[in-house]
């Protein structure tokens, strides 16, 4: 089964509004076996819409368009589908019903936009919504389905949850596609494809894999398409053991996995407790940290010393090496870090010290340049990184670096 998402308004278009729809609903179609050739989003206008029906009907098993189904004048979605279709909007009985629940639920009364929910295409399967007043509406032509939807999220999901993935599953071919995404951090896009070598021999059989690096790392999808379940997850299992055979220690997880969280069940299966100092991450490694829920048993504290009289003062950084070195240093990074663990008690201790701009560099430390520094019952380091000119990008680029390392020292992986 082919597919295309057509999303609607004028919000997507302008940037407004983040498009979090059309990724819900391709993750869910394609987890279902669809595999989803195209989305497009068109503007609040009926001729639009009707031209976006035009091109998806004759060329997609099945299309799912989403947005413009509310009772005011920009709602034109319901009117392009009587257009595109040649019927006429008419009342529901069953939506009325519905609608009626939904208002007395919550002693809200009824009102003329709530009259114009009840009208729905001639011919229409009803689609029920149970988190607000616009049904959704199934039509077909030609043995091709159209699927309408409400474009608030919440109201979006549940009726994808109950209605459509479940008519997918009953009209599919039976058809699987699998995904994998592999995560990996501190290596390139072009490297990774060095280490893992000719696309071609390790895709034989008509498999995908796609590249998608972020600030943070690079993600690996792998996507595998076959007859029947087994036979896809034997497949996909046998590319993801040579892909990992050959990127090795730059993976640190799989899925929706993050870094923090890898880096936190390690922590807490060793029952060992970590505490950071931060200076140019201003708190962002202590806040990914404590997004991991019960990361109170290996979280002991975190502390910003961004001026240099706070690294003196809480984190008891000598100021002979400020003064010889510079804060952002190796030598102070790894006295951040020791100090850290020293008042904090912790078994490890983690800091970074860097430029991120877009002032104060200089040719000798420009901006960008980050120490992170490291120190636990054995040994204290620091590293130099270089994390381009972006300040945001790197501080998200320290903070993954720094939980990285740790995770590396915990597994001893050099």
């Amino acid at each position: 089964m082919r597919g295309i998402i057509i999303t609607v308004g004028d919000e997507l278009l302008i940037g407004q509004v983040v498009n979090t729809n059309a990724s819900f609903i391709a993750e869910k179609l394609t987890a279902a076996g669809v595999e989803v050739c195209r989305i497009l989003t068109v503007p609040d206008n009926e001729s639009e819409i009707v031209k976006a029906f035009e091109e998806a009907l004759p060329n997609y098993d099945l299309s799912i368009v989403t947005g413009g189904l509310g009772p005011t004048h920009d709602d034109v979605t319901k009117k392009a589908v009587c257009r595109f279709f040649g019927v006429d909007l008419v009342p529901s009985p069953e939506v009325r019903r519905t609608i009626e629940e939904f208002l007395l639920q919550r002693r809200l009364p009824w009102s003329q936009a709530a009259e114009e929910q009840t009208l729905v295409p001639s011919g229409a399967v009803i689609i029920p919504n149970r988190r607000g007043t616009a049904p959704g509406e199934l039509l077909e032509r030609d043995r091709r389905h159209l699927v309408v939807l409400p474009g608030v999220p919440h109201e979006m999901e549940g009726m994808m949850e109950e209605f459509v993935l479940p008519f997918v599953k009953k009209n599919s071919s039976g058809q699987v596609i699998l995904n994998r995404t592999l995560k990996t951090t501190g290596i390139s896009e072009s490297a990774l494809a060095e280490r893992i070598g000719p696309i071609d021999q390790l895709l034989a059989r008509g498999e995908r894999l796609a590249f998608l690096p972020s600030a943070s790392g690079v993600r690996m999808r792998i996507t595998v398409t076959k007859s029947d379940r087994t036979a896809a997850e034997e497949r996909i299992g046998g590319i993801e053991s040579v892909i990992r055979a050959r990127v090795g220690k730059y993976i640190y997880g799989a899925g929706e996995e993050e870094l923090e969280q890898v880096v936190g069940a390690i922590l807490r299966e060793r029952g060992v407790r970590i505490a950071v100092a931060e200076s140019c991450t201003g708190g962002l490694i202590a806040d990914k940290i404590t997004n991991v829920p019960g990361s109170s048993d290996y979280f002991e504290r975190g502390v910003v010393a961004y001026s240099n009289a706070s690294k003196i003062d809480i984190l008891h950084v000598p100021s002979r090496l400020i003064n010889q070195h510079g804060a952002v240093s190796q030598e102070v990074a790894e006295a951040m870090a020791t100090g850290i663990r020293s008042v904090s008690g912790a078994d490890i201790g983690l800091s970074t010290t860097g430029i991120a701009g877009p002032a104060g560099g200089s040719e000798e430390k420009p901006v960008g340049l980050v120490w992170i520094g490291y120190s636990d019952v054995t040994r204290s380091a620091a590293a130099r990184f270089h994390f381009g000119r972006e300040r945001l990008i790197i501080k998200q680029r320290a903070a993954q670096a720094a939980l990285e390392m740790v995770r590396r020292s915990l597994l001893k992986i050099k």
